[in-house]
């Protein structure tokens, strides 16, 4: 274990804690009284003989020894120099509660790195934050409301928003948390540093996320991949989703791959399941902590309603979920439990035929989990009134779980309506090995992470063993450097990319060289200007003539002296023919990822559909077969309905190339992107018809 991690386990599990401050100081050590901590409380204040009943002590340096942990409760420029005395007296961390720091800008950047200067190597949470809470070591240094029971196992958070964390607290869905770690402006520590702590605690069963934004990915990426060596599954919500804007916006490859896009491929890289609500960050840590890992995504549903088993069946794909049929045998056994009028499919609707009849009921749901399936799933409200008919309900409830006993199938409860799901309920089905989820769409969600996780856990691409490449900080002295369509395509042609033959010449030259490359043809405007030649009226098809050609080249001129431009040279290339699908492959950097692959429906389409896909670099083959099959528009190439099977190793093989080109180039290349990637029928390739290459490099002048 490094020394750093040890220094942060002294500051979440401390055997003594000092507190400096007045009120704030009070507020944070009365709830350590309350959770029953067993360690040193050590008040530290310069006029106050004791608070909260405990001794104070005048100064740092009159403490027993250098505490585990502290927490200080003064202002911004008092907390450095508590920060100094404990780092130089080799305290375990602390917690800073003071604001004022990095978030205001200006001065408070300006002592926010006196802070860090002033912590040295000491672990420091904060500032600007409420803190931490170990509930399995039953302490906290945090001054404020927070909800939550001392437990001996459960899952972790760590959040950059401190009131978020406290709803998380009060949580009313049997989530229990061992620790909760509010970040802050992350001066020292962050959200890598508290995933290798936790790591080590195995305790934690898992850690919940709410992420703002990432400063270090390479610290990141690595604590993450050792969780998934360790088996602790992170969830994650991540907030920000509108796309940052781009330095150079002149390819479709820039709208594609927003930051946002980019996290989504770094935590499918990592193993991080990604949630979009607080409720799904619940129920997914939840299902993560108390599920046996499951085998695959094949489920079946019971419910006592049809209108319940149709809502199952109208969703269910949306999470990944599979409900395969029944065995013929189990449909013959199940429907002789059953009236004629029963229909016995999955999602199951059990009717009302067996409803208070606990025996019944237990050997359609015994029968129902003998078969091939990965997860049972019953669909249970709890009535909230009191009435004889609640007992018919928990009939049902006792038959599940005996039929779940009976035999060992992973079994799930979801409540449709969160409210109708008592502690009571849900006490005993933790107990008895059920697990209990709340809310139909985050219940299902949290059914499909359990089964991709471990997906993530065991899937053999090397993906996750590539290093991200970091990013290069060329400084404000470099210039961008646009190729035209003819000089990016002679890039692609000497990395073994098929572009169509063509010449580049001027009005006076194109008849000539059209009648050299044979018809038909297609004419463009050639420049670093004419970027979206389409919009500008700047491309045209299937050219079958030197009079065809002509006008083309004189709508041309037209067309962009309209918008402003003059055209000067004139591509004329072999018009490629009998495509099955265009595809878009580019390649954008990011200031935080570095190079990011995009792959997706080209042509028209990439405007019209959301269909792309994104991969950090660099990547693998498997990935990239992966990511192309996810793709709607695979489909055109594996051969929709009888058309013609498109070249997919091709395909596979120029999305490969590219990546190597941007791997040789990380340090300069902005962007690249080729629309359309014309796919051709199987064994004739791939054609590159249309390309845009960029370039940073550095301003000599």
């Amino acid at each position: 274990m490094s020394q750093p991690i040890q220094n942060l386990q002294r500051l979440l599990s401390p055997k003594s804690i000092a507190f400096v401050g007045g009120t704030v100081a009070e507020m944070a050590i009365k709830p350590n009284v309350t959770l029953g901590y067993g360690g040193e409380i050590w008040p530290v204040h310069p006029t106050r003989t004791e608070i909260a009943g405990f001794q104070c002590y005048s100064s740092i340096d009159d403490l027993p020894h250098a505490p585990d942990a502290a927490f200080i409760g003064v202002k911004r420029e008092l907390t450095i120099e508590i920060v100094a005395k404990l780092s130089e007296a080799g305290a375990g961390g602390c917690v800073c509660y003071a604001a004022g720091f990095s978030e205001m800008g200006g001065e408070g950047q300006q002592l926010q790195e006196q802070l860090v200067k002033a912590a040295g190597t000491m672990p420091l949470v904060g500032p600007n934050c409420f803190g931490v809470i170990n509930y399995v070591e039953k302490c906290c240094l945090w001054p404020y409301l927070f909800g939550g029971e001392p437990v001996e196992r459960g899952v972790a958070l760590i959040s950059q928003s401190g009131n978020i964390a406290m709803n998380l607290t009060m949580n009313k869905r049997s989530v229990n948390f061992t620790h909760v770690i509010c970040a802050g402006n992350q001066a020292v520590s962050g959200p890598a540093d508290y995933i290798d702590a936790l790591l080590e605690d195995d305790r934690v069963a898992a850690i919940g996320m709410y992420i703002e934004g990432i400063d270090d990915i390479e610290h990141f990426s690595r604590s993450a991949l050792r969780a998934l060596e360790y088996g602790i599954p992170i969830v994650a919500l991540k907030v920000g989703k509108t796309a940052a804007s781009a330095e150079v916006s002149s390819s479709h490859t820039s709208s594609l791959t927003g930051s946002d896009v980019l996290f989504d491929a770094l935590f499918d890289r990592l193993g991080i399941i990604r949630v979009n609500s607080l409720n799904a960050l619940l129920e997914t840590l939840k299902g993560l902590e108390l599920s046996k890992p499951l085998n695959g995504r094949n489920i079946f549903t019971l419910s006592c309603s049809g209108g319940e088993a149709a809502i199952i069946a109208d969703v269910v794909d949306e999470y990944g979920l599979e409900t395969r049929p029944f065995s013929v045998s189990q449909i013959s056994n199940l429907e002789a439990q059953f009236p004629n009028y029963v229909t016995v499919s999955n999602p199951f609707d059990y009717n009302t035929s067996v409803w208070g009849d606990q025996a019944a009921q237990e050997r359609c749901f015994t029968e129902a989990m003998k078969g091939d399936h990965d997860a049972a799933v019953l669909i249970y409200d709890h009535p909230t009134i009191n009435a004889r008919e609640v007992d018919e309900w928990v009939m049902a409830l006792d038959a599940f779980i005996a039929a779940h006993h009976s035999t060992g199938m992973p079994a799930f409860v979801i409540c449709t309506i969160s409210e109708l799901m008592s502690q009571d309920m849900r006490e005993k089905l933790i107990k008895s090995g059920v697990v209990p989820l709340m809310g139909l769409d985050d219940g299902l969600f949290a059914i499909s992470a359990v089964m991709k996780y471990r997906e993530f856990f065991n899937r053999s691409d090397n993906t996750k063993n590539l290093p991200l490449f970091a990013t290069t900080n060329l400084g404000k002295r470099h210039q961008l450097t646009v190729l035209d369509e003819s000089q990016s395509k002679s890039q692609l042609r000497d990395i073994g990319m098929v572009v169509p033959a063509g010449e580049v010449g001027s009005s006076e030259q194109i008849c000539e060289i059209a009648e050299r490359i044979g018809y038909p043809v297609v004419v463009k405007a050639c420049g670093e200007q004419f970027l979206h030649k389409s919009d500008l009226g700047a491309v045209f098809l299937n050219l079958n003539s030197t009079a065809e050609v002509r006008q083309a080249v004189l709508e041309i001129s037209d067309s962009v002296a309209a918008s402003g431009f003059r055209v000067n040279r004139f591509l004329i290339e072999k018009m490629t023919t009998g495509a099955v699908a265009e595809l878009i492959i580019g390649v954008k950097r990011d200031d935080q990822f570095g190079p990011a692959l995009v792959i997706g429906a080209g042509g028209l389409l990439v405007e019209l559909i959301a269909d792309s896909e994104s991969l950090l670099l660099p990547t693998t083959r498997s990935a990239v077969t992966e990511a192309l099959h996810s793709l709607s528009v695979s489909k055109l190439i594996r051969g929709y309905r009888g058309n013609p099977v498109g070249d997919m190793n091709a395909t596979i093989d120029a999305v490969l190339s590219v990546a190597k080109f941007a791997e040789d180039h990380w340090e300069s290349l902005v962007e690249l992107d080729i629309n359309p990637l014309l796919v051709l029928p199987e064994g004739e390739g791939v054609v590159a018809a249309d390309a845009l290459i960029s370039f940073y490099s550095k301003d000599q002048s």
